[in-house]
């Protein structure tokens, strides 16, 4: 972990090779990720949960709410690119998800998405094969993406989320 309050655990930096060791490692993240979140926000009451993380950024509920959007969103991503040919996937703007009246909901709601979403996922990288997770797909905005280094960047994304509510509470003594 850093002092950054922005990247917590450092800027997402691509593994120049994914072994199957390493493979197998973001896999149990992504498997593990809800027990993390479920366990970051455990107890927080109406007041911590809308407090930023840092100033500018979003409150641990809206956080919560991020990761459901955006790991729902990469689940369908890695389905396309398992079922058509490099497909191009539509980019959104998670800043305004963000701000929707949906976001102001309490975070068991998205939890529930990220439980359901985490194990149906998880199932799936455990069934991939080599050549799936070479398969891949066209981020309109940062190019072409192989599914092992999208799922790298969710390993990674999952854990820089989960350490912006980690560290929130151990600065503010909760």
């Amino acid at each position: 972990m850093t002092n950054d309050l922005k990247f917590p655990i450092g800027k997402y930096d691509p593994a120049r090779q994914i072994t199957p060791e390493l493979r197998r490692a973001y896999i149990r993240s992504i498997r593990d990720l809800p027990e993390y979140i479920n366990s970051a926000i455990a107890d927080l009451n109406t007041e911590q949960l809308d407090t930023p993380y840092r100033p500018g950024g979003w409150t641990v509920r809206q956080t919560v709410h991020h990761i459901a959007d955006s790991h729902l969103n990469s689940y369908c991503r890695f389905k396309l690119a398992l079922t058509e040919d490099a497909p191009t996937i539509r980019p959104y703007h998670e800043d305004r998800w963000a701000e929707l009246s949906d976001s102001l909901m309490p975070p068991e709601v998205s939890l529930k998405i990220i439980e359901g979403v985490h194990a149906r996922w998880a199932v799936l990288l455990e069934s991939m094969s080599d050549e799936d997770f070479k398969r891949k797909l066209i981020h309109p905005e940062t190019g072409e993406w192989s599914l092992e280094n999208m799922l790298g960047l969710y390993d990674w994304h999952g854990r820089h989320h989960a350490a912006h509510i980690a560290n929130l509470r151990e600065r503010s003594g909760w």
